[in-house]
């Protein structure tokens, strides 16, 4: 495998072959991935130690989704501007940070902060390896896709049965902590880098405007759990479309800033962003309530949980091996067919027919169709982006796909105010569905 020269950021080195390759950069972002799934098996413990209910540690997951998207969409430019190296030393310092104040957090309040912190750091380390791995030639871009879609499959897969293994075995709080597990490629990652970056200043204000609307959105969604006053939610709504207008001029006038307009009006890149929202929205709000629905109306263990959602992630490592081999025409009918079989087992699992298992298969082909997007997506948006904008341009979709799942893991808990787990499960449906549909639509007008 040879690596493009990436203008910005660092490209691999010449004489690392496609496997390593892709287990490297997987190492790097495959443990973001245990900030969802794996706390979210963990969930019932967090609410009974901390005398939390059900809304209130949706927060865990809200939190984690918010800053891993705003880590990714920031160190993405940072990566193109300081260099990848400098990026992983930084994100690494987070993530060790963020797990210690996790571990030893006295209150709900204090452990979504350390979350807060370590998700930030995870979202470095993911768009460091996401900057990487965007650079790699398209001569072996296929062979590092279907490795690193089995690498990124692994991780989901074992995602729910970590998760229980050390919530029985250990604590929630180790749970919690699992992406910290990111740290231990940063070495190995540091020899795939050869360039320093680009030393262009990074567009703050740029930065600054879409970090407000995307936070002022998910809080507003979750403005009826907090009991948030009239008031409050007022001022939220007008620094919401405050922010949101300061992004759109500012993007007008600085068409080279904190989002590109060469990426953010391409119409595909647009379209590739919202079938990743309907997918990690769905994965995120189902990983919340299904746990709990298995736990309170079947009386399963954490650990039988996690035990009960390994085959069907493990498929998911099949579909994202053979969405690698695919063409792009056919990954993207996978994809449209994972996801729609993930929103009818969502619907039947909301009817309550069927028992507990309806649920595990729901929860499965979530899992399974976030394994195929981190394939199909990545190697479809990472082959259009001009070399420049690479790292940042894949550091912003992975912040549209997390704030997406933010959005989802909300909703979930805000629903679960006013109606049952399995009523909300099937508004969550239409995650999936939507994705679903893009994808087929793409398809046909491809």
């Amino acid at each position: 495998m040879t690596a493009a020269p990436v203008a910005g950021a660092e490209a691999a080195r010449e004489p690392i072959g496609p496997l390593p390759t892709a287990v490297r950069l997987g190492g790097l972002f495959g443990p973001s991935v245990f900030g969802v799934t794996a706390a979210a098996v963990a969930l019932p413990q967090v609410a009974v130690a901390l005398q939390a209910g059900p809304a209130e540690v949706a927060w865990v997951l809200t939190a984690h989704a918010l800053a891993l998207g705003v880590g990714t969409a920031v160190f993405g430019r940072l990566a193109d501007s300081w260099g990848v190296r400098a990026t992983l030393l930084v994100a690494s310092l987070m993530l060790a940070v963020g797990a210690l104040l996790c571990l030893v957090a006295p209150t709900l309040g204090a452990v979504v902060a350390g979350r807060l912190v370590l998700a930030a750091g995870s979202g470095g380390t993911a768009a460091a390896g996401a900057a990487l791995l965007a650079g790699v030639d398209s001569a072996g871009r296929a062979r590092v896709l279907a490795g690193y879609g089995v690498v990124m499959a692994v991780f989901a897969s074992t995602a729910t049965l970590l998760g229980g293994v050390m919530t029985t075995w250990l604590s929630w709080r180790v749970t919690l902590v699992l992406p910290v597990l990111s740290i231990l490629a940063v070495p190995f990652c540091l020899r795939l880098v050869v360039r320093p970056g680009s030393r262009r200043p990074i567009d703050v204000t740029g930065a600054a405007a879409l970090t407000v609307t995307v936070s002022t959105l998910l809080v507003l969604i979750q403005s009826g759990t907090l009991k948030l006053g009239g008031l409050v939610v007022l001022a939220l709504a007008t620094v919401l479309v405050l922010a949101a207008a300061v992004l759109v001029w500012w993007v007008a006038r600085r068409p080279n800033g904190f989002v590109p307009r060469e990426v953010s009006g391409e119409a595909a890149y647009r379209v590739a962003a919202a079938i990743g929202v309907g997918v990690f929205g769905g994965l995120f709000a189902t990983m919340y309530v299904v746990p709990q629905i298995l736990a309170r109306s079947y009386g399963w263990s954490v650990l039988t949980i996690g035990v009960a959602l390994l085959p069907g992630a493990l498929v998911g490592a099949g579909l994202s091996r053979r969405a690698g081999s695919l063409d792009a025409r056919n990954r993207r009918l996978l994809l449209a067919g994972t996801a729609l079989a993930a929103t009818c087992a969502l619907i039947v699992t909301a009817t309550g027919l069927g028992g507990p298992w309806p649920a595990v298969l729901a929860a499965s082909l979530c899992l399974a169709a976030f394994a195929v997007t981190q394939v199909v997506i990545t190697g479809d948006v990472s082959a259009r982006l001009p070399l420049p904008l690479r790292g940042a341009g894949m550091g912003l979709l992975n912040l549209t796909f997390f704030v997406g799942g933010g959005m989802g893991s909300a909703m979930a808990g805000a629903l679960a105010q006013g109606m049952s787990l399995p009523g909300t499960l099937a508004a969550v449906a239409l995650f999936p569905l939507v994705a679903a549909a893009l994808a087929a639509r793409r398809d046909r007008s491809s």
